[in-house]
């Protein structure tokens, strides 16, 4: 824990950050020696920066019912980690969030990845973490990559972001719920119980 709390601390150091540190807003992941998965995400939401928990809201709730865990079993193992592809809130854009700052993810996230020996598989969510993680080996499209996903397995399973504004997509590929959510739960249930 000692090496991670360290890393924060060199994060709220980190003149890129300034803008946040000095308002008292701490970079918002979790890590552990324990993980055996790690989620990324786009960046914390306005309510997750506000409350101080990744993954409170909407999106949170259907990624944890897409997981097949409970909201308490998600925020207190120590087999989860979670690492946005930026550390805070972007602020707003025209429609939804503005991206994560290019460069963050590429600074911390190999340093933290390096604490995490036991990672087994990464989650990514939506396209800058997949386009991130997976680069060249992306599809044309978020839907060809997140259809392709036993491609990519078992080092990385990338989703669709569970954001509700998806519900029009997660009609349109009906082939996400019955081939990918199951592969999702046994990830998941193999990282917490095996």
């Amino acid at each position: 824990m000692e090496r991670f709390e360290e890393i924060k601390k060199e994060i709220m150091a980190d003149t890129m950050n300034n803008f946040y540190t000095s308002k008292g807003i701490p970079p918002l992941f979790k890590a552990s020696k324990n993980a055996r998965i790690a989620i990324v995400g786009q960046a914390p939401g306005r309510k997750a920066e506000e409350t101080r928990l990744f993954w409170n809201d909407l999106s949170g709730d259907r990624l944890r019912y897409w997981m097949g865990i409970s909201r308490e079993k998600f925020y207190n193992t120590d087999r989860i980690a979670q690492l946005p592809m930026d550390f805070y809130y972007p602020g707003k854009a025209e429609t939804g969030d503005m991206p994560p700052r290019i460069g963050f993810a590429k600074k911390w996230h190999p340093r933290l990845l390096e604490e995490m020996p036991n990672i087994e598989t990464i989650i990514l969510i939506g396209n800058y973490a997949q386009k991130y993680y997976l680069n060249k080996r992306c599809g044309k499209n978020l839907t060809e990559t997140v259809r392709n996903f036993q491609e990519y397995l078992p080092e990385y399973l990338p989703l669709v972001h569970p954001s509700p504004l998806n519900q029009g997509w997660l009609k349109r590929n009906p082939w996400f719920e019955s081939d990918v959510l199951p592969i999702l739960k046994v990830v998941v249930y193999k990282s917490l119980y095996c």
